[in-house]
């Protein structure tokens, strides 16, 4: 007898037996549990507003300009195409002349190394990677557009023709520093 009171299927089925009962009276208080808190909850809904009344105002836009005249189309035309030949009449004479080789180098991989007087010539020396590059008034640096006007001893500056937010060209001024050389 003690050989089917140790047998483990036998501990099993009791085991689980024990369980099965233990599970149905708390399970039986959980179903009470929640129906009792069904009956208590009580639903907090704010009620909602009224509508407004709908008031319909008059158009007064009939007074002013149509936005769709003709006239009106014309004279924005008109405007745009004048202020685009001005933003021409700078990059034309640009892109007919011939390419610099410092045109081909952002300004900002430039560095101005020194500068001297070459027969009362005021010349800037520009390092762009390992070489060294004499540059003076009337030459071009940077993508640009960037022609030189004037150098100092301590500078380059240049007058740049660039986009703007519009998309039409204007010109800029920027300045090419002396950069001291670290050893």
């Amino acid at each position: 007898m003690s050989k089917f009171l140790l047998n483990p299927l036998w501990l099993a089925l009791v085991g689980s037996a024990l369980l099965v009962g233990c599970t149905s009276s708390e399970e039986d208080q959980l179903r009470e549990w929640m129906a009792q808190e069904r009956a208590n909850a009580k639903p907090n809904v704010k009620p909602l507003d009224e509508p407004k009344p709908f008031k319909p105002q008059m158009y007064t836009g009939a007074e002013g300009m149509d936005p769709f005249n003709p006239l009106k189309l014309i004279q924005v035309l008109r405007k745009e195409s004048a202020q685009s030949n001005i933003s021409t009449a700078l990059l034309t004479p640009e892109l007919n002349r011939r390419k610099e080789p410092l045109e081909a180098e952002p300004l900002d991989a430039m560095s101005m190394v020194g500068s001297l007087d070459k027969k009362s010539v005021p010349t800037a020396l520009v390092k762009v990677g390992a070489l060294l590059y004499q540059v003076r008034v009337g030459n071009y640096l940077g993508q640009n557009y960037g022609k030189i006007t004037k150098i100092t001893e301590n500078s380059i500056q240049l007058r740049e023709i660039v986009q703007d937010g519009g998309g039409d060209w204007i010109e800029r001024t920027s300045t090419l520093e002396l950069q001291e050389v670290s050893k």
